[in-house]
């Protein structure tokens, strides 16, 4: 279900896409790479718009602008994996956010999962899942997945991106 909110009539125009993302850049947010396989294309990028969704289905979403270059894949991948990243993984979150390079060449470790997905080494914790919709949102969609194997490494540190930098929690 896609609900559709109108703008009322007299509302304000959206503030300008530089305000925006000022803004934003505010927000500390967990970093993770998401990955998919459709018919031996694989596809990954680095996200900070993860987030849980719900309790009861698991579900969680993540959002991609229709203009990536991984967006042909994650549009018709019946699986994806997320990946929580590391502290130790700045290096791997900058190559999936990388366009134009082999994002799973060496050095990039990974293998090839539950339903085909690559899973990346090293991660804190892995989900793959079930996309369940995608909604189309302004020039992005929302993925929403649902959790069907999960696998988790020690409770290190996550990565965090703020202020357009990636941080360590200290």
């Amino acid at each position: 279900m896609t609900v559709t909110v109108q703008r009322p009539a007299g509302a304000g125009a959206p503030i300008e896409a530089d305000l925006f993302r000022g803004l934003l850049r505010r927000h500390a947010a967990a970093v993770v790479v998401v990955t998919a396989e459709v018919e031996g294309r694989l596809a990954g990028f680095t996200a900070t718009s993860f987030t849980s969704v719900s309790l009861q289905p698991p579900m969680v979403s993540f959002c991609l602008s229709r203009a990536a270059s991984s967006w042909p894949v994650i549009a018709l991948a019946e699986h994806v994996a997320v990946h929580v990243l590391d502290e130790s993984q700045e290096q791997l979150a900058r190559t999936f956010a990388t366009s134009g390079v082999d994002r799973f060449a060496a050095p990039t470790a990974w293998r090839t999962g539950p339903y085909g997905v690559p899973l990346l080494d090293g991660a804190q914790a892995v989900l793959v899942s079930r996309v369940v919709e995608r909604v189309a949102a302004g020039d992005h969609a929302i993925v929403l997945a649902e959790p069907i194997h999960g696998e988790h490494a020690s409770d290190g540190a996550p990565l965090l991106y703020h202020a357009g930098r990636y941080r360590l929690v200290r």
